[in-house]
């Protein structure tokens, strides 16, 4: 079993892994940046250290002076939370290296699933349906062009190794993608270190579903249902519930055999997520796997009752899971709201000093929150700043409850998201559950206008 965890990320996922971590008797290692050094989970940790200045490429993407920690510490494994560089198979491939037990899938698997292009092969020869576009990488925007007239506009532009909503944009003329190609192309190759780009049809009033998995090293493979993430702004999301509002159990049980397979199709373990795409038929599209733990994971924990980062822990020890796929049901309804620093109408990020900080209590409330008060927010980091979970025995009451604790959730000092989080929570679409991924363009957007 893992003695010492590293964990190799910040804010309140740190806090997260921390906290079931001390669950099971594992003692703690933090790493921070000069930014970082007030958050609450440093002080949280058994052991805490300087990972050295504020920018990301000088601390958390220090892959030198993370595994220095790790071996100082005495640390016997990884957790990379999510982002930074959890799906990165060159810091899995260190970990390996070095006999640092890394918290997820290998580095063979991260490779293959890293690239979307590789990922839609992968799953379309194993027969998972996946969005029609492009599988090989287009190099030109005249290929570009080409392909999209052959599937007809509009399309989704996507970067193969891209995340986050960079480097994808819905396109709908020649001389739209003519404009947009090169562009998307020098942010992919920024961000990512790889440039290529490919091309999807866009599927009309799709929804975003995603199927939880979890897999251990006894050839146990097993999905936890779905999660609804259809609200985003800017391609990343706001708002998440399980179950989806919109899919029938026919079409649950499919998505998640679908996901099964995905999964034995790579010999995925650990947890992971494959994302579809699901069209107002409720067919369902493979748009890719998130080979980590994913930001929305509370609402599956809520309504499943199951610790997915223990479970995380529990395989990478190499131990079984915990239970058997028999004895989890989906018992009611949860929603997360991710509270943001920033301007809820330009989506601009708000950094500044948290001088107020109530959070709304109650039974059916969790928060996993990196801040606290006073505190400073800085710029270096994704605006994400707490989670607000709540649940309850339907749907309608998971909304009233999420309407009670927006309106007693106050920070100062700041803006925040809270008021677009309300608007959306209270507007008549989403209690339909007409939750579609344009929801913030077509009714969030308009209200602003007024």
């Amino acid at each position: 079993m893992i003695k010492k965890i590293l964990i190799a990320n910040r804010s309140e996922i740190a806090a997260r892994i921390i906290r079931s971590a001390k669950e099971m008797g594992i003692k703690t290692v933090a790493v921070y940046s000069e930014a970082d050094k007030e958050s609450p989970f440093v002080q949280m940790a058994d052991e805490s250290y300087l990972l050295g200045p504020s920018r990301v490429n000088e601390s958390y993407l220090n892959v030198d002076k993370i595994i220095e920690i790790a071996k100082e510490s005495e640390a016997d494994a990884i957790h990379p939370g999510y982002g930074f560089l959890s799906e990165n198979h060159l810091f899995a491939e260190r970990c390996e290296r070095e006999n640092i037990r890394f918290v997820g899938p290998n580095s063979h698997v991260l490779k293959k699933m890293g690239s979307k292009i590789e990922a839609r092969k992968i799953m379309k020869e194993a027969g998972v349906p996946v969005v029609p576009g492009t599988m090989e990488a287009l190099d030109t925007v005249e290929e570009a062009q080409a392909f999209a007239k052959e599937i007809g506009y509009p399309v989704m532009l996507k970067a193969s190794l891209g995340g986050g909503g960079i480097g994808m944009q819905v396109v709908n003329s020649d001389e739209e993608l003519e404009n947009v190609f090169l562009d998307n192309q020098k942010r992919a190759k920024q961000f990512f270190g790889d440039g290529a780009m490919f091309i999807e049809k866009k599927i009309d009033d799709a929804r975003h579903i995603e199927v939880q998995i979890l897999a251990d090293q006894h050839g146990q493979v097993m999905h936890l249902f779905e999660r609804e993430c259809s609200i985003q702004r800017r391609n990343q999301k706001v708002i998440e519930e399980a179950p989806s509002p919109f899919i029938s159990a026919a079409t649950r049980e499919k998505m998640g055999e679908a996901a099964i397979r995905a999964a034995k199709a790579v010999n995925y373990t650990n947890a992971g997520t494959v994302e579809f795409l699901v069209d107002a038929e409720e067919n369902f599209y493979f748009i890719e796997m998130n080979t980590r733990i994913q930001v929305e994971h509370p609402i599956t924990e809520e309504v499943t009752g199951v610790d997915l980062v223990k479970e995380q822990l529990l395989i990478a020890s190499g131990k079984k899971l915990s239970f058997e796929k028999k004895d989890v049901t989906m018992n009611g309804h949860a929603i997360e709201a991710r509270i943001y620093a920033e301007d809820p109408e330009r989506f601009f990020p708000s950094p500044g000093r948290i001088t107020r900080l109530d959070l709304p209590e109650g039974e059916h409330i969790r928060h996993e929150i990196g801040v606290s008060s006073p505190f400073q927010v800085t710029p270096f980091y994704d605006p994400m700043i707490a989670k607000l979970i709540v649940s309850g025995q339907s749907r309608e009451e998971a909304i009233e409850r999420m309407k009670d604790a927006l309106n007693n959730y106050h920070i100062e000092g700041i803006k925040t998201n809270i008021p677009m989080l309300k608007t959306i929570i209270e507007h008549e679409q989403f209690k339909k559950g007409n939750t579609k991924i344009s929801f913030v363009e077509e009714f969030y957007l308009p209200i602003l206008k007024r």
